[in-house]
């Protein structure tokens, strides 16, 4: 059974044990890297910070097991973005991925979402086009990164 778990500061533990899976097993999949949030970067007040500085941190679990992560926030234009996503390999092909984008879209209500994927990270890529998203060009933060975008639900066309 998949589960979501809404997270404040004070799972600041459980969002570290993640983050830091999610860095050393994917790498090239985040803007981030595994010593930024490790060494003198891994102190509580910073993790804290994290997931007090962004609105929105859900754990997902897997019959009990946490096996994914995501974030989101609202931008200054008003547009929600899906960040911090990733899921581990024994989470992976079990809809963990569809329903942590889920959570995204749901928490964002009639806000359109965006999210950055690496140009070659094909599994997210589908991931998110099963769930409406659509390449809406390169990311103007990285070059090796693509925009993806998914319209409010208002405005979608069936």
């Amino acid at each position: 059974m998949i589960e979501t778990q809404l997270l404040d500061p004070d799972d600041w533990r459980l969002w570290r044990q993640l983050r830091h899976a999610a860095l050393r097993e994917a790498p090239s999949a985040f803007g981030s890297t595994y010593g930024e949030w490790s060494g003198a970067g891994d102190t509580e007040e910073r993790w804290r910070a994290r997931l007090s500085q962004v609105p929105l941190n859900i754990v997902l679990r897997l019959d009990g097991a946490p096996v994914g992560m995501v974030s989101g926030l609202v931008r200054v234009d008003d547009v929600v973005e899906l960040t911090s996503m990733w899921v581990a390999p024994a989470g992976r092909g079990k809809g963990i991925g569809d329903t942590a984008v889920r959570a995204v879209v749901d928490w964002a209500g009639e806000r359109d979402v965006i999210l950055s994927v690496k140009t070659g990270n094909e599994p997210a890529i589908r991931l998110y086009r099963r769930n409406g998203f659509v390449d809406v060009g390169p990311s103007p933060e990285d070059s090796g990164e693509r925009l993806m975008r998914r319209r409010r639900a208002s405005t979608r066309r069936p």
